[in-house]
């Protein structure tokens, strides 16, 4: 199976699969394929199903099976990017919710509880995040455009709420407290950052949904009172 991402700022996932190659997604996410590709609906038990309602993710998966080469593609909901992720048995990750898209091999996702209370609550990315397992390659959905980093072991890296797309499961995350009042109520920037600590590889995401909605709101709001 050969992949391509295409689009630009509103991407697209193209997989060309050969006869009996499976591809995993999630329930609507394919935008087209070819005559040949058959679906099953899949939702992997109880559990399985409940987790995926506290990530943001539909309640079931689609496989998709290929009778014969053909290709099957993708669509990304948000302007932004699709990044693929090698997944292997000891390098799991951790993502934000709903922006796993689809997945090739023995990939699974699976809750992942922020283990501080303080980081789930203020952090931005919430108490729950996804984790994805396996071996295989996923792929994600990212808000914006995607700025990878690797960090050393111990070294941090300090984000404002929201733009942590994804982690490597080696990595840790936590809140920090912006410093000086004057910081806090004049400089825009919140009360809290995200703190992600290595070693590892982070993904940042330039434009995350909460923040683009937030923006589009102002104008609208504008455009209701004239």
């Amino acid at each position: 199976m050969t992949y391509e991402i295409k689009g630009g700022n509103l991407p697209v996932l193209v997989l060309h699969m050969e006869a009996g190659e499976q591809v995993m997604c999630e329930g609507g996410a394919m935008s087209w394929m070819d005559d040949g590709i058959e679906m099953r609906t899949e939702g992997g038990g109880f559990g399985k199903v409940m987790g995926r309602l506290f990530t943001n993710e539909s309640l079931f998966q689609n496989r998709y099976i290929a009778q014969r080469q053909g290709e099957i593609a993708f669509a990304s909901k948000f302007p932004g990017s699709i990044i693929p992720v090698q997944i292997t048995p000891d390098h799991p990750i951790i993502v934000q919710k709903g922006s796993y898209l689809a997945s090739v091999g023995n990939v699974s996702t699976s809750v992942y509880f922020h283990k501080k209370f303080a980081g789930g609550l203020f952090g931005g990315e919430g108490f729950i995040l996804t984790q994805i397992s396996g071996s295989g390659m996923a792929f994600l959905e990212i808000d914006g455009s995607a700025i990878e980093y690797q960090l050393a072991p111990g070294q941090r890296k300090i984000l404002d709420t929201g733009y942590l797309a994804m982690m490597d499961a080696t990595c840790s995350m936590d809140v920090e407290t912006v410093k000086g009042a004057k910081n806090i109520f004049l400089g825009g920037e919140g009360l809290f950052n995200t703190v992600v600590t290595g070693p590892g590889k982070i993904v940042v995401q330039t434009m995350p949904l909460a923040s683009a909605a937030a923006a589009l709101s102002a104008y609208l709001t504008v455009a209701k009172s004239d």
